[in-house]
């Protein structure tokens, strides 16, 4: 098990932990939360012993090995699936021994090392690691690909590839989804339910600490308290023990007023369709969860937009690609206000590509793109924060866009953002990516736009922005496109989805319980064999014959190599009975037992040959299968 005891921990000035004493038992999934700052990654760096406690102890068993997700990826050329690979170190040591071996012509030592790869199931690792790429979104094809030949999200997805390869006692996962999309979510989900090892996650998406974890370790006032349950039940535990302060249960009360407001206003407007029922079951929630979160550091509203009209922007018959060919075609969209829709689809089928043609960043190819005079739409997209202006404070940004306001009235806003007292002065530059994202969602929420345009908007964003975020939206009066891995968010803000998928861009008729449904199916489907012609199968059963004709001298090979070895076992245990006679051991008998030991030695000899050729004709016909499949 994983003990800490009375430990305490200092990075610069700052208290981290003091005294904090928990218990993590082997097979638990634990999820670590907390705010920014108090010490969640640090944890970690006590665990992998790059950190050390200023006072108490942290022990687990010396011999757990622990896997992590490599921060930064080598720029190798090395095929993907080898880098994945990797992650198993116990794999990639026989493998370098097997070769060294093998270059020796040490058949003894091979003999060894085929059975201790067998033993760890090693012939199946490129199997495993091909299911690992898959499952977090690489298509068919991709394994081989350089590592360079991937962008930075795309890294980041070989580097958990690679951790999840290891064969670890305990895993540690700082936010494993950022870089994912949905489908790789769920898939990573029903991954970690089976992992048998003890987890350890940091994660701001509720919905997936909700599936995983079996116990929260929050982090606040300096010390770990640990919560039996998933992240609801933690978030309800939490709001009991707030309810007790009585200056929190007054501000509780006020929260909770608030949500019910909104969601019986909801209520009543709302449609039938199913995202929309999902949408008052996520509201509902959130009144409930409501005074657990009293204590946010994040409270913001949109202001009224600057111009609504009916319609905001409308969408013909669009086509939308890059280089002339077109990813989506025939979208047609009309877009008013109060509009909420959530964009689905698996990756690459084009959900960025048609929020950048919504946003006006892309051309259509064919077909008509019309956008209300003098509407403000606000883009959020992750490129953008790069584009913040490094030397300048958050109070400069919005000091650029209103030259007009006072310096007071600037900063109450950015507070609500989480920029206070001087936090709203200080440069750009060394901000973190959460920070950044929260800056420009601050610049997008005082332009009042009348189109707000959100791709993956909850990356880098702890689960108390994500809530204001989602708050916010309830009562924003112009239209929403959302596109985000964070389930709640979608659940909680959108009324329609659409789906994003093979060339085509429509209403999706369900909720994303439907949409999980239907990727199981696709992925079904996708697996199945494609249906042969009579005419096809002939020649298939042609070509099969002619494959097994071509192997056959390699499998007599394999058979004489088992043959012979099976026939020199046999000898060599029949010597070894004669030998065993204690009579061979006088005087009289001496020359008979250096002649015998001789034939066990010429024996011996003779059988680690035949195991030496018949492994190499066993690879030798692996290797032809292989290439003819």
């Amino acid at each position: 098990m994983i003990k800490f005891t009375e430990v305490s921990l200092r990075r610069g000035t700052k208290v981290l932990f003091e005294a904090a004493s928990l218990i993590i038992h082997p097979g638990q999934r634990v999820g670590l939360t907390g705010a920014n700052g108090t010490g969640k990654s640090s944890l970690f760096a006590l665990l992998q012993d790059e950190l050390h406690a200023d006072t108490g102890e942290v022990s687990l068993p010396d011999s757990w090995v622990i896997a992590h997700v490599a921060q930064e990826t080598p720029a190798v050329d090395i095929p993907a699936i080898e880098y994945v690979l990797q992650g198993d170190s116990e794999l990639t040591r026989l493998r370098e021994q097997l070769a060294a071996a093998e270059k020796a012509g040490d058949g003894h030592r091979q003999s060894e090392l085929h059975d201790k790869l067998l033993h760890i199931d090693g012939y199946a690792a490129e199997s495993r690691a091909g299911k690992l790429m898959h499952g977090l979104g690489f298509k068919v094809g991709q394994e081989d690909w350089p590592v360079t030949a991937f962008s930075g999200g795309w890294r980041m997805r070989l580097n958990l590839a690679q951790a999840l390869m290891c064969r670890s006692d305990v895993l540690l996962l700082d936010e494993p989804t950022n870089h994912l999309d949905l489908e790789a979510v769920y898939w990573l989900e029903d991954w970690l339910r089976a992992y048998p090892g003890t987890l350890l996650v940091i994660s701001h998406d509720r919905d997936f600490l909700d599936r995983v974890v079996t116990h929260v370790a929050h982090i606040e006032q300096q010390r770990i308290k640990i919560y039996t349950g998933n992240y609801s039940d933690f978030e309800l535990a939490r709001a009991e023990h707030l309810a007790n302060q009585q200056a929190a249960h007054q501000k509780q009360q006020r929260e909770i007023a608030h949500m019910r407001s909104f969601v019986t206003r909801f209520k009543a407007k709302a449609t039938k369709a199913r995202q929309a029922q999902s949408r008052i079951k996520a509201l509902e929630r959130m009144e409930l969860i409501a005074p657990a979160h009293v204590d946010s550091p994040f409270h913001f509203s949109f202001l009224p937009p600057t111009r609504l009209t009916n319609p905001l922007l409308k969408l013909d018959k669009i086509s939308v690609g890059y280089n002339d060919t077109p990813l989506i075609e025939k979208v047609e969209l009309s877009l008013a206000p109060g509009d909420r829709i959530g964009l689905l689809g698996p990756n690459g089928a084009g959900k960025s590509t048609l929020i950048k043609l919504i946003a006006g960043v892309l051309d259509p190819l064919t077909g008509k793109r019309k956008e209300a005079r003098d509407i403000t739409i606000g883009y959020f997209a992750q490129h953008q924060l790069e584009q913040l202006r490094p030397e300048d404070s958050p109070l400069r940004h919005l000091q650029r866009l209103d030259r007009q306001a006072s310096e007071q009235e600037l900063r109450d806003f950015l507070g609500g953002f989480g920029f206070h007292g001087d936090k709203a002065l200080d440069r750009v530059a060394p901000f973190s990516g959460g920070e950044k994202a929260r800056l420009v969602l601050a610049i997008l929420v005082y332009q009042r736009p009348a189109l707000l345009l959100l791709d993956e908007p909850t990356n880098h964003l702890d689960l108390e922005m994500r809530l204001a975020l989602t708050v916010a939206l309830q009562e924003f009066e112009g239209a929403l496109v959302v596109v985000s891995h964070d389930r709640h968010l979608l659940r909680s803000v959108t009324d329609d989805l659409w789906l994003v998928s093979e060339g085509k861009a429509d209403l999706f008729d369900g909720d994303l319980d439907d949409y999980r449904q239907w990727l199981l199916n696709k992925d079904r489907q996708d697996k199945k064999p494609a249906e042969t012609s009579s005419n096809t199968k002939k020649q298939d059963r042609q070509a099969a014959a002619a494959r097994r004709q071509q192997l056959q001298p390699l499998r007599n090979k394999v058979k004489k190599a088992e043959t012979q070895m099976d026939k020199l076992g046999q000898n060599l245990s029949e010597l070894e009975l004669q030998l065993a006679d204690t009579s061979l051991y006088t005087d009289q008998a001496k020359d008979e037992l250096k002649q015998l030991l001789q034939q066990q030695a010429d024996l011996k000899n003779a059988l680690e040959q035949a195991e030496t050729d018949w492994i190499e004709a066993s690879e030798q016909l692996e290797a032809a299968q292989a290439a003819g499949e």
